[in-house]
């Protein structure tokens, strides 16, 4: 069975993002169902997977980045409103049996992602 992952990079300082809050949401017609929240550990990455084997599912799906509370954290100015605050990643997953790492790089005025495995 398959596994999804994530990590986060702060690009502003070239180090992991220690700390930041993130969310997972299953996305239904309904709306948004919230499957989990954390914290990134020390590596930026999450402490295990976020769904792996029954739990990965075919679908759509959301992860939430809170970078604007992350860069506060750190005592970064940021403008007001914050240029970015929650970084909301939306990305499907075709095959439940595959390894898909979704990683997100980000400074207070930029992010990047793609798909990893």
């Amino acid at each position: 069975m398959g596994k999804l992952t994530t990590h986060v990079l702060d690009t502003a300082r070239g180090k992991p993002a220690a700390g930041m809050a993130y969310e997972l949401f299953r996305i239904h017609e309904a709306g948004r169902e919230l499957l989990l929240r954390g914290l990134t550990n020390a590596d930026g990455r999450c402490n295990s997977p976020l769904l792996a084997d029954a739990t990965l599912q075919v679908g759509v799906y959301e992860l939430d980045f809170h970078s604007g509370d992350y860069f506060a954290m750190l005592g970064v100015t940021q403008t007001e409103p914050r240029f970015l605050d929650v970084i909301t990643l939306r990305f499907g997953i075709a095959d439940a049996k595959a390894n898909l790492h979704v990683p997100l790089l980000v400074s207070p005025y930029s992010y990047s992602t793609y798909r990893g495995s």
